[in-house]
């Protein structure tokens, strides 16, 4: 090897004196191929785009996935899906309204509590609490002399009927349409279960089947006459029951005869028509009540018509509830349409009962409330030793309560409570009331029933079907804007 001649390995010298590393193409030094990518700067640049290619994608198919479910959902909504085609071919079943109305109920605080009313403009009434069971109050001055004057004409002008028949035939009827057996019908008379009927088991059957008051000296009287009491101590064994069933009983009070004085009932009534067209005081009369009461409108509106009762010297009505008890087999007059069923026992469902007196009677005639207030209720103690608290005759002297008649003066009380949830709940009891007898002169009185199913969604669907409202319209038990947010009840 010469001097001149170089080797691969051999190293450049500085002027310095010092080795360095000889130069070479960068692709010689990296031992790579010229046609490969080897800038790192390149490099660099292509993986930023690889980057932003890919989040464009990702971006792009959130946006074709986000797109494609609002427009299904929005065609869920504007188009019915086939579950909801098939659903709409479906028959309508029975609608289901929500609870958004309560009753307003008047407070009572205490008896003898009072409070203003403003019924009428530039006129203030005083409210008083006459008791608590069943929660009663008394207006005097609700209706001016010239209003009792036009609703007593308008009675007589369209004439007034019999408020009970004498003697009603085919009594059995109902029993035989139950299908209920002597050995039932016992059991179910048989308060105590104690094997024997007593006097005023029997009075309350012959009562509510023949609608005639019988004393327990009459009851007497019809088993000596029917030979039933065979031992004579006034109390009837299962087999001596028999003797009374069929038509044995009614036959003999036929045959006997029966005076109006023995009838539950004995008075003249007659029916006048508040709505739209009727007579002006009608109109207001109505209008006072449903201000007195708080209710909705639409309530007082689809009540009972105003009734209008004369009772003559010797008239009376023996102790009763205004309603009865509501079960799952029984349901309300008023709403008997909307409550399709077929069940034989119906009763008449008033939430509220306003009284007005249309004159000053001369000698009786109070409202009685046998068991106003006590501290206990119980039926079979209402007759004891032959004092019938019922019979408003001879023993309205005994009631806790009477209020005496006097012209224009209107008492109000509830007959059932409340559900607690704002709704009507169960029967008082307490509120037991009858017209004790007229001793002399002639009695008016005229009753405003306000109508209330315990069944929220009976009462609702009955308002429907009669105001023939759409379902999803409004249900008629919206209170209107006038009696919102008022309160006409004011302690003094």
């Amino acid at each position: 090897m010469t001097d001149n001649q170089e080797t691969p390995d051999a190293q450049d010298t500085t002027p310095s004196g010092r080795a360095t590393l000889p130069l070479r193409p960068p692709c010689e030094r990296l031992s790579c191929h010229k046609s490969n990518v080897c800038s790192r700067s390149y490099f660099v640049v292509v993986m930023v785009f690889f980057h932003v290619y890919i989040i464009n994608v990702i971006a792009l198919l959130f946006y074709v996935h986000y797109s494609s479910g609002q427009e299904h959902a929005t065609q869920s909504r504007d188009a019915p899906s086939s579950n909801q085609r098939l659903e709409s071919r479906r028959p309508p079943s029975k609608p289901v309204f929500l609870r958004d109305v309560s009753l307003s109920r008047v407070e009572g605080i205490r008896v003898g509590h009072v409070q203003s009313l403003s019924l009428v403009p530039g006129k203030v009434h005083e409210m008083r609490t006459l008791s608590l069971k069943p929660l009663l109050f008394e207006i005097p001055g609700f209706l001016s002399e010239d209003e009792c004057r036009v609703v007593m004409q308008l009675a007589q002008l369209k004439g007034l009927m019999e408020s009970q028949l004498m003697v009603q035939e085919d009594q059995e009827e109902l029993a035989r349409e139950l299908n209920l057996s002597p050995e039932e019908i016992f059991n179910l008379l048989d308060n105590n279960q104690d094997g024997q009927l007593q006097i005023h088991e029997i009075l309350t059957h012959s009562r509510v089947r023949d609608g005639i008051w019988l004393t327990p000296e009459n009851l007497r009287e019809i088993y000596a006459g029917l030979n039933v009491d065979k031992d004579g101590n006034g109390l009837l064994s299962l087999e001596e029951f028999r003797l009374l069933s069929n038509d044995a009983f009614q036959r003999f009070l036929l045959q006997r005869g029966v005076e109006r004085s023995q009838l539950v009932r004995n008075s003249r009534h007659t029916w006048l028509y508040q709505g739209k067209g009727a007579h002006q005081v009608l109109q207001d009369i109505k209008a006072r009540v449903t201000r007195l009461t708080r209710l909705p409108p639409t309530l007082v509106d689809l009540s009972e018509p105003l009734q209008v009762v004369c009772y003559q010297e010797g008239g009376h009505y023996h102790a009763h509830h205004d309603s009865g008890p509501v079960y799952p087999e029984t349901a309300c007059t008023h709403t008997r349409l909307a409550a399709n069923t077929s069940t034989p026992f119906e009763t008449s469902c008033r939430y509220i009962t306003v009284l007005f007196y249309l004159n000053s009677v001369d000698g009786g005639g109070e409202t009685a409330f046998p068991v106003a207030d006590n501290r206990t209720y119980d039926e079979v103690s209402l007759i004891q030793n032959d004092v019938d608290l019922l019979d408003t005759r001879r023993n309205c002297d005994k009631s806790n309560l009477r209020v005496k008649p006097a012209k224009g003066t209107a008492v109000f009380w509830y007959n059932y409570l409340s559900d607690g949830k704002g709704w009507v709940g169960e029967q008082d009891e307490y509120a037991l009331h009858g017209g004790c007898m007229v001793t002399r002169g002639t009695k008016w009185v005229a009753n405003k029933w306000i109508n209330i199913d315990p069944d929220y969604q009976r009462q609702a669907h009955y308002q429907q079907l009669v105001s023939q409202q759409p379902e999803d319209e409004d249900d008629g038990l919206t209170l209107s804007p006038d009696m919102q947010g008022t309160d006409i009840h004011q302690d003094l």
